[in-house]
């Protein structure tokens, strides 16, 4: 993993800032801003620099509330929100991959780094959740520390039938980097001016934080739904769910912990554990992010 400053940071007299294929992409991505289709858009604009498969910008932190601003993917199937639910399902409380731990002591003020890992150099249960999961092989990204510790971040990933981005193209991304990290928190004040671009669930992990998921039209908060529409939805997916199986992944729906279930339902935590094991084998899944995926999709 590398780190180092972005050129506008760096002393070096006489450093060229702009690289001629990265000015080129940058009047396109102006006009896009504020715009639906600003976050595909922009992957196709920065494609000469760097021909990255998908982008997502979000920020994370254990002072501040996992929130995905935006992302998209070109080329490939975009698996991007699916990959912000793995990564909440546990990898990001120790996300190493900043070059800095969350609970390190805040800077007095916000400082901007350039950051490239490849898969094989992140830490196993965030490989395997997020990037191998996915097909993501590696991984280039501008962030900024913000003053309370947690991370903005503007990240760009090579999968796997992708040749590795050269030096020159990290190189070339380099030049353009401020400017992206600029374009994105421009277009996120422009195109959610009075709502908080990301609905944050009540559901939690088994170590109490809370996940966070797309607010997008299409996708209505499913804690808000009543426990019998939950039920109709599970067995649209899988009719052989067993009456306590439907109980225990509606409530799971709603963002209930186990022991809450468990108090709700009369039944011990273990058993509660078991009702969700049995459903999930027979949903073919085994996370609880997967859960909300399949209903959310089905």
């Amino acid at each position: 993993m590398r780190q180092w400053l972005p050129p506008s940071l760096q002393k070096a007299p006489g450093r060229q800032v702009l690289h001629s294929a990265a000015s080129e992409t940058l009047a396109s991505m102006v006009h896009r801003l504020g715009g639906n289709g600003f976050a595909p858009g922009l992957l196709q604009d920065l494609e000469p620099v760097l021909p990255a498969a998908s982008w997502s910008v979000y920020r994370t932190g254990h002072r501040c509330k996992p929130t995905l601003f935006m992302s998209a993917s070109r080329g490939v199937p975009d698996t991007t929100q699916d990959c912000w639910w793995a990564y909440l399902s546990g990898p990001y409380r120790s996300d190493r991959t900043w070059g800095r731990a969350f609970d390190d002591i805040p800077q007095a003020e916000p400082q901007t780094r350039l950051c490239h890992v490849t898969a094989t150099e992140v830490e196993g249960e965030h490989r395997a959740r997020v990037y191998e999961a996915h097909g993501v092989a590696e991984r280039v990204s501008v962030v900024e520390y913000e003053s309370d510790g947690s991370v903005f971040a503007v990240n760009f990933y090579r999968h796997l039938h992708q040749q590795a981005f050269s030096d020159r193209q990290i190189c070339a991304f380099e030049a353009v980097a401020p400017v992206l990290l600029a374009l994105t928190r421009k277009h996120i004040d422009l195109s959610h001016p009075h709502q908080p671009p990301v609905t944050l669930w009540p559901e939690t992990t088994d170590g109490g934080q809370a996940l966070a998921l797309p607010a997008d039209a299409a996708l209505a908060p499913l804690a808000a739904d009543g426990l019998p529409v939950l039920r109709m939805r599970l067995v649209r997916l899988q009719a052989e769910l067993t009456d306590r199986e439907l109980d225990v992944c509606a409530r799971l729906l709603q963002g209930m912990t186990h022991e809450g279930i468990a108090s709700d339902l009369g039944l011990s935590v273990p058993t509660v554990k078991t009702y969700r094991n049995r459903a999930f084998a027979r949903l073919g899944i085994h996370f609880r992010n997967e859960l909300f995926a399949r209903v959310l999709s089905g």
